[in-house]
C-alpha cells in the first residue's frame, strides 16, 4: 500500500528487521518501535526508542505517533523469552514476558484502532510462535504466544465489521542473528534441529516477513482471525 504508514515493534533486528525492510520495499513508510536503533537506518524508516515492557512509555509513544501519523498497519513483533523448567520459573520472568508479549500488543492496538475505524480499514498482524504447541522450557513463553493468538481471534471478531483484519503468524526455527549465534552450523544440537524439520532446514526472517506482508496487503480483506505457521512443516508433525 504505497505511501501508507506501518508500525513495527522490535524492528531493529531479526524477524522484525526483515519485516521493516520488506514493508519499505513494498512502498510503506515504517515506524520502528524498539529499545535499540538498527545497525543502519533505511530510507523511509522512522525509529523511536521505546521500552515496550513499560506500559506508561508504550502508551506515551503510541499516543504521540497517532497524533502525527495515520497508522493503518500494525505488526506486533517484539517479544521476550526466558527459557526455564517449571520449577525454575520466577514471577519476575512471568511479568516480563506477559508485559512485552501480551500487554504491549494490546496497548498498541488500542492506540491505532481509532484511525482504522475512521478509515474503515486496518491491518494488524501479531507474531506468535510454534513453541505455543509445546516445547520444553517454554511454559510462560508458549503460554503468552498462545495468548496472543487467542487475542488475535477475539480482536478479529470485534473489528471485522469495521474493515479491520487481525491475523497472526507463528514462526518455527528461524535463522536470526540470535539463532545462528546459539546454534553453530555443525553443532550436534543444530543438526538435531534440522533433522526435526520436515523441509530439512531452518527458515529465514525474509520468509516470515513475506507471510506478514501477505496479511498486511489491502487485497487481504477477507482473511481475518487466522493463524499461519511459517515452520517448515513442524506444526504438522516431526520427520520420521
Amino acid at each position: 500500500m504505497k505511501g501508507a504508514t506501518a508500525l513495527v515493534t522490535g524492528g531493529s533486528r531479526g524477524i522484525g528487521r526483515a519485516v521493516v525492510e520488506r514493508l519499505l520495499t513494498d512502498g510503506y513508510e515504517v515506524i520502528n518501535f524498539s529499545r535499540s536503533a538498527p545497525a543502519q537506518m533505511l530510507p523511509g524508516e522512522i525509529f523511536e526508542s521505546v521500552d515496550l515492557g513499560d506500559a506508561r512509555r508504550t502508551r506515551e509513544a503510541i499516543g504521540d505517533w497517532t497524533a502525527k501519523k495515520e497508522i493503518l498497519h500494525l505488526v506486533n513483533n517484539a517479544g521476550m523469552i526466558h527459557a526455564a523448567k517449571i520449577e525454575d520459573i520466577t514471577l519476575e520472568q512471568v511479568d516480563d514476558m506477559v508485559s512485552l508479549n501480551m500487554v504491549a500488543p494490546l496497548l498498541l492496538t488500542q492506540g491505532v484502532i481509532g484511525a482504522m475505524r475512521a478509515r474503515k480499514f486496518g491491518r494488524i498482524v501479531n507474531i506468535g510462535s510454534r513453541a505455543m504447541l509445546g516445547k520444553s522450557g517454554r511454559t510462560v513463553y508458549g503460554g503468552t504466544k498462545a495468548g496472543i493468538v487467542g487475542m488475535t481471534r477475539t480482536w478479529a471478531l470485534e473489528l471485522a465489521t469495521q474493515g479491520i483484519t487481525v491475523n497472526a503468524v507463528a514462526p518455527g526455527p528461524i535463522a536470526t542473528e540470535l539463532f545462528n549465534a546459539s546454534n553453530p552450523p555443525d553443532a550436534p544440537q543444530t543438526i538435531k534441529i534440522y533433522e526435526s524439520i520436515p523441509v530439512g532446514r531452518v527458515g529465514t526472517p525474509e520468509e516470515v516477513a513475506h507471510a506478514v506482508c501477505m496479511f498486511m496487503d489491502e487485497r487481504a480483506g477477507f482473511i481475518t482471525g487466522q493463524l499461519l505457521y511459517v515452520c517448515g512443516g513442524m506444526s504438522v508433525g516431526l520427520v520420521g
